[in-house]
């Protein structure tokens, strides 16, 4: 069977807080000046993933999963989450800040929702110089106090401040409260999940003038209320070589620094990779065919692979695996 590194279309998300970097930066053809997510390899119902290149071009990765699942997904990855596909990626340009929020652990998401809960990690790709993030309360707090600020319009005074730059990495677990902020343009992993309490939104409006949902009462069970200095990652940048970034139990990233072509052997993997090029352009081969991507684009090697070959001059990647 002809599994070859697999390219899919983006799925552009419009958003009120959304700009114009996914296209300025990033190469995508954007149809609106909001356009705040690229959602570059998706399971989730209703925006699944389709197949841009090759002899699957426009087969779903639902339908190609359910073809080929353990040669896509690989066995281990099959027996932990069946078919669902486990993790999201995205590229998200905020021109604007995002609303204060947080995710439910997979415990809370399984009783109120059916679902996965959503960890998740941002690598900056782009900041402009005053740029933004909250991650988690400035102290411990207790539940008391943070419904207190809710009811005080208080809650930005309670929260952590993270100037950030290019290349910095951040890994945010469930339960913890956060938002980017205007001007960040940024590369996520998360699980596969769209499951988002929203607590706090500046008081803004959607286009049809109505404020936007808040999720009040289902975040106070589902916040992390002390403060955990665990979320900025420290990393090497060695050359030529995967540099462990994250390895969390939903997903692991490299982020790899390539000036030649490297070979990298992954038969005893038992999991895909997914490789995110945040800088330069790679040919990524496998056993079965090549693609070349450049900066701003997404493919998925299937767990069939025995080697990757990645074959560039210079480029940034980030390596994703389970």
């Amino acid at each position: 069977m002809n599994l070859y590194p697999l390219k899919f279309y983006p799925i552009l998300k419009e958003r009120l807080w959304g700009g114009t970097k996914l296209g300025t930066l990033l190469g995508k053809e954007l149809e609106s000046d909001l356009v705040g997510e690229s959602w570059e390899l998706s399971g989730v119902a209703g925006d699944v993933s389709i197949v841009a290149n090759g002899s699957f071009k426009g087969t779903s990765l639902t339908d190609l999963i359910n073809r080929f699942p353990e040669e896509i997904l690989g066995k281990s990855v099959l027996e932990r989450f069946g078919k669902e596909f486990p993790i999201l990626i995205k590229f998200i340009d905020a021109q604007k800040d995002l609303s204060i929020q947080l995710h439910p652990s997979d415990k809370l998401a399984r009783k109120r929702h059916n679902s996965f809960g959503k960890t998740e990690m941002w690598y900056i790709m782009d900041a402009d110089n005053d740029a933004e993030l909250i991650i988690g309360f400035k102290e411990d707090i207790s539940k008391e106090t943070y419904v207190e600020s809710l009811k005080n319009d208080t809650l930005t005074d309670l929260l952590n401040y993270e100037n950030v730059s290019e290349s910095d990495t951040y890994f945010i677990s469930a339960g913890k409260i956060h938002a980017i902020g205007a001007g960040i343009l940024l590369a996520e992993i998360q699980q596969t999940s769209d499951q988002t309490y929203r607590v706090y939104d500046y008081n803004r409006k959607d286009a049809q003038g109505n404020l936007r949902e808040l999720h009040t009462e289902l975040s106070i069970d589902a916040i992390s209320y002390d403060r955990q200095d665990d979320f900025k990652v420290s990393y090497r940048q060695e050359a030529n070589v995967a540099n462990p970034l994250v390895n969390c139990p939903y997903f692991k990233t490299n982020f790899i620094s390539l000036n030649k072509n490297i070979q990298c052997d992954v038969s005893d993997q038992d999991s895909f990779t997914i490789y995110m090029c945040i800088d330069g352009k790679v040919l990524i081969k496998n056993d079965f065919g090549s693609i070349l991507i450049k900066k701003g684009e997404t493919v998925l090697v299937p767990a069939i692979t025995s080697n990757i070959l990645l074959s560039t001059k210079r480029a940034k990647l980030l390596e994703i695996t389970i």
